[in-house]
């Protein structure tokens, strides 16, 4: 009798909370992820937003909402994230 031992991998993928930007885009919704990070060199402490393009399928979320969203394989050539909430 042979026994296979199946192992399931668990993904942990990169979660980013952020501010709807944009939401005019079919299908598509513009993520501004803020962060407040210090200088490398200088110590100074300062403000960087990211912007992520992130798969909204229907449309759901509108332009202000807060929303969580996760990296998921590419969708397009620059939609490398999925909505969560």
């Amino acid at each position: 009798m042979k026994t296979t031992n199946t192992t399931e991998k668990t993904i942990t993928r990169q979660k980013f909370s952020g501010v709807v930007s944009s939401a005019k885009m079919k299908d598509t919704i513009v993520v501004t992820v803020s962060r407040y990070v210090k200088h490398a060199k200088y110590g100074k402490f300062m403000s960087k937003k990211t912007k992520l393009f992130v798969h909204d399928p229907g449309n759901t979320k509108k332009e202000g909402e807060t929303v969580t969203v996760e990296a998921c394989r590419p969708i397009s050539k620059n939609k490398a994230f999925r909505l969560i909430k």
